[in-house]
């Protein structure tokens, strides 16, 4: 198990136990690693020579490598711009760069300056088919080729030349490697170093021919410029003789600056003619809305109007304060209100004034402004007349020196593409060059050897681990509290693994014979985990059974009696296995009336009984006879023979058939102080157990436990972890055979 859980369990109400995460335990991974041993070394080695071999026996490949470096500084020898410009040295143009160097136009280009199609390690016509390094057959003729076939040849020839290459920048720097890996030493120098020459001779030719079809352009784009100059001067001076226009020079400025002026003046009288209709404007609107106009802005600013309104306010002051005084009746108070009212008339007065002021003012900018848009119209008047001849003349002229001046430009950067060719430089240059490599670079056989080993290491324990998922077999007693929630009462070994090979002996004449063996200890375990499982009540009949047939419940059931009958009890054995009647063979003697006679009236229970004549056991055994009462066991018959068997026997053990397949034991275990669960070790499934103690649970069994029977003590202290058996190197000799 690569996890084994820890189980803290408690009673609750009885009959159930609260079962906590599980834990990660290094020492079960390590045992269930011990436990596929011979599976685990299998797998490894297989998959370490499957990946080693193939590594091992390839060809040794060389590789030699060259440097190119992206240089960002010019050589300053012309004082024009290049027509194809460098390279800058950011990061995405040395990337682009590095794939440039893989492309397979590159690569064609070694291909064709190295002629590799007369490589026999490139061209596969040349060098024949190897069959696991050790036939060869002969080259194949290239006659006779169709031209499609040879164009796939050589892609094929181009192709394999660049899968040998790699290409990478050296860190962050505009360094870049150029590595190439060949059979041989000197030919993947040659090539490595080809490799980058070619490089730098690819972006030379880039840039001659950018210069030359630059050149080519521009001495067509000059021979157009060239008509259209001579056109637009012969127009220009053919307008001049027809408007007799020779010595103009094309603009009249006394007429520009008086309609300048004049039109300054127009825009400053506009603005006072704008500002004036806004004051009237305004102060119209508050009146129409019924204001005093003591709010007009002209108002407000009006020393009189402020003079009257102090006045105004003081009267105000002193009428409130008669009033307060006198009452409204009083002289004083009718006076101070005509002296109100004659300010108030004349704020009013003043107001109209200003109003009318308001008025002269807005009628005087209009007139104003009329007579000034009058100089304009008649200033414009005239300049138009006069330059009405001189528009022509300069469109003409316009076009004249734009046309001059772009066939001048074109003439100018002709001149300087032209001096340019021949002293073009490359973007890069070689860092080193290639050497011969020291050694091989592939196979690495060290870092084949550890890549083997990793690989067979992990496959080989995920396939333990796959497989240790899919066992499904109960292993050892923590196994059974973890995956069961059931105590474990006992571990019985297989007498097997405990003897010599030359011993003969069975385990019912081994547990008397050595009542101190490994063997006999398990019976023991087992004997006080029954006695004690009920704690404060008597425990007399016990059940003995197990899923599937097969699981050595006669078997146990025979050495558990003996064992109880050797520590003193009166011990008597019931054959409950309709179908299978096992304790028959074991206790060597003709059986003509049992268990099924006893129930049945025909027989006494003393008539019945077979005595064991080493320990004393009785046995109840089965009669051989094809018939079967039904319901036998669920009988009250059945109850009233164990509760004179509960008087007579200190222990009352019950062999029983199979509780999945009959249905009998599951009556029979309702009937029983404790039942023992027997699973046999590593073999019975999972799920049958779980079943099993399910339907023993729903008819109201006491299962007191599991037991693991048939257990392999050797393998056990091997991988049994969590388990007494772990232990049985260090204490075997303990006890005796």
């Amino acid at each position: 198990m690569t996890k084994t859980p820890t189980q803290i369990s408690k009673r609750i109400d009885d009959d159930s136990f609260e079962i906590v995460l599980p834990t990660f335990d290094l020492r079960s991974l390590i045992s269930d690693l011990r436990r596929f041993t011979r599976f685990f070394v299998g797998v490894f080695i297989v998959t370490f020579a499957l990946i080693l071999v193939p590594i091992a026996t390839k060809t040794p490949l060389y590789t030699a490598t060259s440097q190119v470096m992206l240089d960002p500084r010019t050589m300053n020898t012309m004082p024009s711009q290049d027509v194809l410009s460098g390279l800058p040295s950011d990061t995405t143009t040395i990337d682009t760069e590095v794939q440039v160097l893989q492309s397979t136009a590159l690569a064609e280009r070694v291909v064709d300056s190295l002629h590799l199609e007369l490589d026999p390690e490139f061209n596969p016509y040349l060098g024949g088919t190897k069959y696991f390094g050790l036939v060869k057959t002969k080259p194949i003729s290239q006659e006779g080729l169709s031209p499609i076939a040879k164009q796939r040849l050589h892609e094929a020839i181009v192709d394999s030349v660049k899968s040998r290459v790699s290409v990478s920048r050296l860190a962050l720097t505009r360094i870049i490697n150029i590595s190439y890996t060949a059979k041989s030493p000197q030919k993947a120098t040659r090539i490595a170093n080809e490799w980058a020459r070619l490089y730098l001779s690819q972006q030379l030719e880039a840039k001659f021919e950018a210069t030359k079809e630059a050149n080519n352009w521009l001495n067509s784009r000059l021979g157009e410029l060239k008509v259209q100059v001579e056109a637009a001067e012969t127009a220009l001076q053919q307008y001049k003789i027809a408007n007799n226009l020779i010595n103009a020079t094309g603009d009249n400025t006394l007429g520009q600056q008086q309609i300048t002026t004049l039109d300054q003046q127009l825009a400053t009288v506009k603005v006072d003619q704008a500002e004036a209709d806004a004051r009237l404007a305004v102060a119209k609107r508050q009146l129409a809305s019924g204001s005093a106009g003591d709010d007009v802005g002209e108002a407000l600013n009006s020393p009189v109007v402020g003079d009257l309104r102090s006045k105004r306010a003081a009267v105000s002051q002193s009428l409130a304060d008669l009033q307060s005084r006198y009452g409204p009746l009083h002289p004083e108070v009718v006076k101070a209100k005509r002296q109100m009212a004659d300010i108030d008339e004349q704020i009013d007065a003043e107001i109209k004034r200003i109003i009318s002021n308001l008025e002269a003012q807005a009628q005087i900018q209009r007139q104003r402004t009329a007579s000034l848009q009058s100089s304009v119209g008649q200033a414009r008047g005239q300049l138009i007349g006069n330059n009405q001849a001189m528009v022509k003349l300069n469109e003409l002229q316009r076009n004249a020196d734009a046309v001059s001046t772009l066939y001048q430009s074109y003439l100018d950067r002709f001149k300087q593409t032209s001096a340019q060719q021949g002293i073009d430089r490359t973007d890069a240059r070689i860092v080193s060059n290639a050497t011969l490599p020291g050694g091989p670079s592939s196979p690495n056989i060290p870092l084949g050897v550890a890549f083997a080993f990793l690989c067979a290491t992990g496959l080989a324990t995920a396939l333990v681990f796959l497989r240790r998922a899919f066992d499904s077999g109960l292993t050892t007693g923590r196994d059974v509290e973890t995956l069961l929630g059931q105590p474990y009462l006992a571990g019985v070994s297989d007498l097997g693994s405990t003897l010599d090979k030359s011993t003969k002996t069975t385990p019912v004449a081994y547990v008397v014979d050595k009542p101190l063996s490994v063997f006999s200890e398990g019976f023991r375990n087992l004997r006080a985990s029954l006695i004690y499982s009920r704690l404060g009540e008597e425990v007399k009949v016990i059940a003995v059974t197990s899923s599937l047939p097969g699981e050595g419940k006669t078997t146990t059931s025979m050495c558990l009696a003996r064992t109880m009958a050797m520590s003193g009890q009166s011990v008597v054995l019931l054959d409950c296995d309709l179908r299978r009647r096992s304790i028959n063979r074991m206790i060597g003697k003709e059986v003509t009336a049992g268990l099924l006679e006893v129930l049945a009236g025909s027989a006494t229970l003393d008539e019945v009984l077979v005595a064991d004549d080493v320990t004393n056991v009785k046995f109840l055994p089965l009669a051989e006879s094809t018939y079967t009462p039904r319901d036998v066991f669920g009988s009250p018959l059945m109850d009233d023979l164990l509760a004179t068997l509960r008087s007579r026997f200190d222990v009352i053990i019950l062999d029983t058939a199979p509780v999945l397949p009959v249905v009998d034991t599951r009556i029979l275990c309702r009937k029983a102080d404790v039942v023992a669960m027997l699973v046999r070790w590593r073999k019975t499934p999972r799920k049958a157990v779980q079943n099993s103690l399910g339907l023993l649970t729903d008819v109201g069994a006491q299962v007191s436990g599991v037991v693991l029977t048939q257990i392999n003590v050797k393998e056990q202290s091997k991988y049994g972890y969590g388990d007494s058996g772990y232990y049985y190197k260090e204490y075997k000799k303990y006890y005796t055979q």
